[in-house]
């Protein structure tokens, strides 16, 4: 056999043993340091925070060992409450790698999620970054043994009467707890979701085993580390497999976004639908319809014209790109129709908190099922349940190494979720084909009950809302047995500051029943909706983007008021 034949035999013989010995993060630490030394592991995009991977062990063993001599021992929880950057990873590591437990915060938390977080999880340390420290409740602040300046490693506070050096630790087992994440999702009632060292380096194998990456690849972080889906399947997985890993100072905007994508050239990027949803909807296909020649050729060379429009919206995101995942939420079929006749490389996946998160995905180089979530991860098992014979729908189920210990002082609800036989209930609905790929239905809890007892998916009527001209996204809900539609517009459509009453009451109300007139007749008699109601600002959202349901049951639009 040549050398040329032997060199990817030999790399994938690495990256199986990586995958046996991998599997504490302790052993993720010490394999990815020991084997990538002087390659570069986290970076701030435009400079600052940078470490190489020998950097990285250097730094995570001195900030382990500063908190063993405060007492922070193994089991102890580390709280991290930061936007991204490359220091959040060493506080992670200097938790998780040594035994004790890591409590990744969403940046946006508000003061009582944050001090509600800090008092159920027990955690004794925080690690804060000056922009957020203004949400630390005195209340936190007494409670915890150390505070520390994520930016610096400075403490914030501390007591010298806690400076026993007696915070032992030890290298973790696959079972023991890595992590606890706090998850409010769209129901609200936030949940500490308990998971291990094996559930998360499952997870890294499985993200390896979807789209293997390598070294010489390059990430771009930007959405938060603290949620899992960026968290397991961007931040840490960049790091297992020794590529390095870029973070943004300041929120993913365009103006920030597109800058850094021309700068780092990124070959791998972890986003949600939202994203490029965006990019297509507002950018490449407005472009599209005002062009004559545009519109002719996609008309007469649709082929020719969509491999065009993929290369350049690879080139908009830095001309590298070979992996976009798409994860969080569902992508809008439309959407994906046009971007797989672009062949951009997108891949849809699927997963939870709950699951680490991944539970199905979709491979770039493989052929694709429009409105699929692909099919089950590497080393995961999956069933519907409860299935109508009807129409083959059931709920997914789910059961694997990826599956969480539990919720977190919270067995009543753990054992909603999940029964003795391992498999947990994921809540979501869906169909399989004769291939194995599925298909997101909608929630369960959000399923509405129709007159005649069929079940009616809100998800589905806002999908083809979303896809009208002028709306920027929408919610449909049940209100005194008639489905109502919660509309944003864009700010073209309805200016509600500039224009006078008389003529935004006329504009909302052709707005509204251009609406009602063009999803009535893209729906089946059962979805078709009884009212439309325009919504000033914008939905609340988690930090995937998906909006945050529970906040609007039963609420009306802002233009009510005006409308009377």
């Amino acid at each position: 056999m040549s050398k040329k034949n032997k060199s990817p035999y030999k790399a994938w013989r690495r990256y199986r043993n990586r995958e046996n010995t991998c599997v504490t993060l302790h052993k993720v630490f010490d394999w990815s340091t020991t084997n990538y030394p002087d390659r570069l592991a986290y970076q701030f995009v435009d400079g600052g925070q940078r470490y190489t991977y020998g950097d990285f062990h250097v730094k995570t063993e001195r900030l382990s060992q500063r908190l063993s001599r405060f007492g922070i021992k193994h089991g102890d929880r580390v709280a991290i409450f930061s936007q991204n950057m490359p220091n959040w990873v060493v506080a992670f590591f200097a938790a998780t790698a040594f035994g004790r437990v890591a409590v990744p915060i969403l940046p946006d938390s508000s003061e009582n999620e944050l001090t509600n977080i800090l008092g159920h999880s027990e955690s004794k340390v925080l690690f804060i970054s000056q922009r957020l420290l203004p949400k630390l409740s005195e209340e936190s602040r007494k409670r915890l043994t150390l505070i520390v300046d994520i930016e610096t490693f400075e403490f914030l506070k501390k007591d010298d009467e806690d400076f026993k050096c007696n915070g032992w630790v030890k290298d973790p087992q696959p079972d023991d707890l890595a992590a606890i994440i706090y998850t409010s999702g769209t129901t609200g009632n936030a949940k500490g979701v308990m998971l291990s060292h094996r559930n998360i380096c499952h997870n890294l194998a499985a993200s390896f085993k979807a789209q293997p990456a390598f070294k010489t690849d390059r990430f771009l972080s930007i959405l938060p580390a603290a949620h899992v889906y960026e968290m397991n399947v961007s931040t840490i997985y960049s790091f297992y497999v020794g590529a390095s890993c870029y973070t943004l100072q300041k929120p993913p905007s365009p103006s920030i976004l597109l800058p850094a994508m021309k700068k780092v050239r990124p070959t791998i990027i972890c986003s949600v639908p939202l994203i490029i949803e965006k990019v297509v909807r507002q950018s490449v296909w407005p472009t599209i319809q005002k062009s004559r020649v545009l519109s002719w050729a996609e008309k007469r060379l649709p082929h020719i014209l969509h491999w065009f429009i993929g290369r350049r919206i690879v080139n908009t995101f830095g001309g590298k790109l070979a992996f976009f995942g798409v994860g969080g939420a569902k992508l809008d079929p439309e959407v994906e129709k046009f971007l797989k006749d672009c062949k951009f490389p997108y891949a849809v996946g699927y997963g939870l908190t709950e699951t680490s998160p991944l539970v199905c995905n979709a491979m770039v180089n493989k052929r694709k099922r429009v409105g699929s979530i692909g099919v089950a991860s590497y080393g995961v098992d999956i069933r519907l349940d409860n299935v109508n014979p009807a129409n083959g729908e059931g709920e997914i189920v789910v059961r694997g190494n990826n599956v969480m210990l539990g919720y977190y002082k919270d067995p009543e609800r753990t054992l909603k979720v999940l029964d003795d036989e391992g498999w947990f209930h994921t809540g979501d609905i869906a169909t399989v084909d004769e291939n194995n790929y599925y298909y997101i239905k909608g929630r369960l809890n959000n399923t509405i009950l129709g007159p005649s007892g069929e079940n009616i998916y809100p998800e589905e009527i806002e999908q083809v809302i979303n896809n009208i001209e002028g709306v920027e996204e929408s919610l449909v809900m049940e209100r005194d047995g008639k489905l109502v539609a919660l509309v944003k517009f864009s700010d073209n459509a309805i200016n509600w500051d500039q224009e006078s009453e008389d003529k935004l009451f006329e504009t909302l109300k052709a707005r509204k029943q251009a609406v009602l007139d063009f999803v009535n007749k893209h729906v089946n008699k059962q979805s078709k909706v009884n009212e439309v109601e325009a919504m000033k600002e914008p939905f609340e959202k988690t930090a995937t983007q998906k909006i945050r349901r529970f906040l609007y049951k039963n609420a009306h639009g802002d233009e009510q008021k005006k409308d009377k």
